[in-house]
């Protein structure tokens, strides 16, 4: 072996000899080629116990936590008393609601009277049940039927009250009508006038008519019927057989109760009032209302009926089947004026066919149905006639949505605030709920109302108006002098005044 060979061993000794692991004294082996594994012990993390059970109960012992207990426990019970000693009083002093007083179904919205039955529809009762759809749409609680009994003029002998005359329909036809109407929440009234077509509408002697009649309204009211009208009820009320009448709608069976109703017309205020009295009829149509007497005398008679009389009993109506239609009533006055008037007085309005749209005496009943149909473009009359006959008709139904709704208008309390020969203004208001504020003007000039009552606000809002310029829906008038211009109209209302009852602003705060 030569030098050069002995230096090349000597490389690989030495290179083979920094690939051999290291044995120094370490323990654990782990270092190898001068490199040192160190192992880290890895984070613990610090956990908090809280105070031992001991050393709580050494700290609340102490005496300044003890102070701090009993003062949290004695500042908890008297913000406890005084919370339930100030619902206490806010309970004592707030107003009490009135109860509702006793409604009956024909107190619930406007009554519609069908006189002619076959002038209302082509198919007699039929053509009734057919129309029903429209009646709800218009808000009709009640349906004043007739007469259709049987009976020849003047001929006491011909008269068959529980007989339905073939012309109008059957009782077959009758009683499917009932049925159908029940389902949609309006009440059939048979009017049962004995000579209805005749001079003498009782044949001169309504005592001899009372025991038919008295049998007549018990088998009707057997049948489905809600109730019976009688016109002329004077007549009959003054005879000795009336109370035997009277007593049938006496009696309850847990059912709806089955109302009698009547008419009158040529009695003063005092001979109505004491026939209510002598006579407890239901409702009684009084016809006194007339837009040709002055507006004081038409204020006084409303206030003398609605004082002495529960307001469930009073029904008024300015048309029927012996008097003019409602638009016939005053031609110059529009027929809305007369509308908002009997929807807003304390009662029940009661209207006659036609007097929704604003029929004309003398006009078709199916104009009525024509209003849905598109008349010619090249025919304006007829154009215009439909649109002002369409304006009626949402008139009278917003009228009659109205004092559906509102407890003020159903029953509410009655207060004349203004009258003039051809104006009047009345407030109707009902405990807590929104007031309601009446104003009418039939006149041929504008009017300035000065309206003072201690529940009026400065301003009211326009619910319904017969002047959408001057008086837009929804908009703010002044009501200590309001101006109303002629043969105009309006309802306005507010809300309940709070601070008449200022113990009820403090519940906000409670």
């Amino acid at each position: 072996m030569n030098k050069d060979d002995d230096m090349k061993e000597v490389e690989l000794n030495e290179m083979d000899q920094e690939k051999q692991p290291m044995t120094g004294d370490t323990p654990t082996g782990t270092e190898k080629n001068g490199c040192v594994k160190v192992k880290v012990p890895e984070d613990t993390e610090v956990k908090f116990t809280g105070l031992s059970k001991e050393e709580l109960m050494k700290v609340a012992g102490t005496a300044r936590w003890v102070r701090t207990r009993w003062v949290l426990l004695v500042l908890f019970w008297l913000g406890w008393v005084g919370m339930l000693a100030g619902a206490i009083a806010i309970i004592v002093q707030a107003p009490r609601c009135k109860p509702i007083p006793e409604m009956n179904w024909w107190n619930e919205g406007p009554l519609y009277q069908i006189s002619d039955v076959n002038a209302f529809t082509e198919n007699g009762l039929k053509g009734v049940e057919e129309k029903l759809d429209y009646l709800n749409q218009m808000k009709v609680k009640g349906l004043v039927l007739g007469p259709i009994h049987t009976v020849q003029e003047n001929q006491l002998s011909t008269l068959e009250l529980t007989s339905i005359n073939p012309e109008f329909g059957s009782e077959d036809q009758l009683v499917s009508l009932l049925d159908r109407a029940h389902r949609k929440g309006i009440s059939i009234v048979l009017d049962l006038t004995p000579n209805y077509e005749g001079a003498s509408v009782w044949f001169s002697n309504a005592a001899s008519v009372a025991e038919r009649l008295k049998d007549a309204c018990v088998y009707w009211l057997s049948k489905g019927v809600d109730g019976i009208f009688l016109s002329h009820l004077n007549d009959i009320a003054n005879t000795d057989a009336w109370p035997l009448v009277q007593g049938i709608f006496n009696k309850t069976d847990g059912t709806q109760k089955k109302a009698l109703m009547g008419s009158v017309t040529g009695l003063t205020t005092n001979d109505i009032s004491h026939l209510l009295n002598r006579s407890s009829v239901d409702l009684l149509l009084t016809g006194l209302l007339d837009p040709a007497e002055p507006g004081e005398r038409q204020a006084q008679v409303i206030q003398t009926l609605y004082s002495d009389h529960l307001q469930t009993s009073l029904g008024w109506s300015m048309s029927g089947r012996t008097l003019a239609s409602l638009a016939s009533k005053s031609p110059a006055v529009p027929v809305r004026l007369y509308q908002m008037l009997l929807f807003t007085l304390p009662g029940t309005p009661v209207f006659n066919t036609g007097d929704e749209v604003g029929l004309k005496a003398g006009e078709k009943l199916e104009a009525m149905w024509d209003l849905e149909s598109q008349t010619e473009d090249d025919n304006a009359t007829a154009k215009t006639i439909q649109e002002e006959r369409t304006a009626v008709r949402n008139f009278f139904k917003a009228l009659s949505d109205l004092r559906g709704k509102e407890r003020s208008l159903l029953h509410g309390e009655y207060i004349s605030l203004y009258r003039s020969p051809t104006s009047l203004a009345f407030l109707r208001l009902w405990d807590q709920s929104e007031r309601f504020l009446v104003c009418l003007n039939w006149g041929s000039d504008s009017v300035t109302m000065t309206l003072t009552n201690s529940d009026l606000p400065a301003e009211a809002r326009v619910r319904i108006s017969t002047d959408a310029e001057k008086l837009a829906v929804d908009s703010k008038v002044s009501v200590e002098k309001l101006e109303l211009g002629p043969k105009q109209a309006v309802l306005l209302s507010y809300a309940f005044p709070e601070d008449t009852f200022p113990q009820l602003n403090s519940l906000q705060y409670f």
